[in-house]
C-alpha cells in the first residue's frame, strides 16, 4: 500500500519541508531506512541518523532544528512518536479493510446477526443469539459462543476463544489464541481435603478501544462481570482472574497476573511479570515495576512501586543499593570483629 508524503502530512496535520510528491510504500527505523520508507525521530539520541538515513521521509516534532543538511523530506508535527503511531494504525486499518466476505467452511448459529462489511474466516464458529457489528473482522479458527456481542470495527485474530455472554465494544483488537470468558479459578475446600468446584455464572465485559495481546486469559466472573474499561491495553501472556475490574487507559505488560476481585484504577502501568493478589484496590495512576509482587491495597494516587513485596520505588532502590554493598559490608564487619578479638587478646 502506498501513500504520498502530501497524503501523510494531511493525515497527521503536518507541515512538509521537501518534496511532497514522493511515494512512501513502507516504514523503517531511521537507522535502517531505504528509499521509499518513512521513519520518525522522537528521541534525541537518534538524531545523528537523520543526517545519513536513506529513508525518503522522516516525521519530526515541530521543535526539531536540523544542525546540518538533511536529504530526506521532513514532516513537522506536534509529536513525532504519536504521529508515527497514527500513521501505522491507518496503514494497518487499510490492510485489514481488504478482508471481507465469508470463507468456507464457517458456521453461524440461529438468531445471530452480522453487520455490514464483515469478514468471517474459514473454520470460524459463531454461536446462537450473537450480535456482530459493522466492519468486524473474525479471522480463521476462532470460536464465539452463544449470546456474544461485538461492536463495530473490532478485530478477532486467529484461534481466539470467546465464551458465552461476553460483551466486546467498538474498535477492539484481540490477538491470536487469547481466551475470554473461561471459568474463574473457584474451588471450595472440603472437610475430606478435596475441592468442590464453584460454578462461574458471570461474564466478561470489554469496553471500546481495548487491545488484548496473544495467549492472554480473561476469566468470567463468579457472579456479575469481569470488566475491562475503555482504552485498556493488555500485552501477551497476561492472566486476569474472575471479577477483576481494570480502569480506563491502564496498560499491563506481558506475564503479569491479577487475582480475583481486585480493582485496578485508571491510567495505571503494570510492568512485566507483576503478581497482584486478590480482593484489593489499586488507586489511579499507580505504576508497578517489573517482577513486583503487590499484596495490599494502594489508596494514594500516582505512586511508583517496585519489589516483592512492592513498596515505594525510591525506598526499593535504596534497599537494592544496600544489597549490592552487602559483600563489602560483610568484609568490614569481619575486619572489625578481628580487630576487636585482637584488642581483647592484647588486653589480657
Amino acid at each position: 500500500m502506498k501513500f504520498t508524503v502530501s497524503e501523510i502530512a494531511q493525515m497527521l496535520d503536518g507541515t512538509i519541508v521537501g518534496n511532497e510528491k514522493i511515494t512512501i510504500d513502507s516504514a523503517a527505523k531511521i537507522e535502517e531506512g531505504r528509499p521509499g520508507c518513512i521513519s520518525f525521530l522522537a528521541n534525541s539520541k537518534y538524531e545523528p541518523y537523520i543526517y545519513s538515513t536513506q529513508s525518503s521521509a522522516v516525521i519530526v516534532s515541530k521543535d526539531f532544528v536540523p544542525k546540518k543538511e538533511i536529504s530526506a523530506t521532513l514532516i513537522y508535527v506536534e509529536n513525532a512518536y504519536t504521529a508515527f503511531t497514527i500513521l501505522l494504525e491507518e496503514y494497518q486499518k487499510r490492510i485489514a479493510s481488504g478482508k471481507s466476505g465469508i470463507e468456507q467452511p464457517s458456521f453461524i448459529g440461529d438468531n445471530s446477526q452480522i453487520g455490514e462489511d464483515c469478514y468471517r474466516g474459514a473454520f470460524s464458529y459463531i454461536g446462537k443469539n450473537c450480535v456482530i457489528g459493522n466492519s468486524v473482522k473474525i479471522y480463521p479458527n476462532t470460536y464465539l459462543g452463544d449470546n456474544i456481542e461485538i461492536g463495530d470495527n473490532s478485530v478477532i485474530h486467529p484461534g481466539v476463544r470467546i465464551y458465552d455472554n461476553t460483551i466486546i465494544g467498538k474498535n477492539c483488537v484481540i490477538f491470536a489464541n487469547t481466551v475470554i470468558g473461561s471459568d474463574g479459578f473457584g474451588f471450595a475446600p472440603q472437610a475430606d481435603g478435596t475441592y468442590k468446584t464453584i460454578p462461574q455464572l458471570g461474564n466478561v465485559i470489554i469496553e471500546d478501544d481495548v487491545s488484548i495481546g496473544s495467549n492472554s486469559t480473561i476469566d468470567c466472573a463468579t457472579m456479575g462481570s469481569t470488566i475491562i474499561r475503555k482504552g485498556v491495553k493488555i500485552d501477551n501472556l497476561v492472566q486476569i482472574a474472575h471479577n477483576v475490574e481494570i480502569g480506563k487507559n491502564t496498560v499491563i505488560a506481558a506475564q503479569s497476573g491479577i487475582s480475583g476481585s481486585t480493582t485496578v484504577g485508571e491510567q495505571c502501568v503494570v510492568a512485566g511479570q507483576v503478581g497482584i493478589v486478590g480482593h484489593i484496590t489499586i488507586a489511579n495512576k499507580t505504576k508497578i515495576g517489573a517482577q513486583s509482587g503487590l499484596g495490599k491495597s494502594i489508596k494514594k494516587e500516582g505512586l511508583s512501586l517496585s519489589g516483592s513485596p512492592a513498596r515505594d520505588l525510591n525506598e526499593h532502590l535504596r534497599s537494592m543499593a544496600l544489597v549490592r554493598r552487602l559483600p563489602e559490608i560483610e568484609e568490614r564487619l569481619k575486619d572489625l570483629e578481628n580487630k576487636h578479638e585482637t584488642s581483647d587478646f592484647q588486653g589480657q
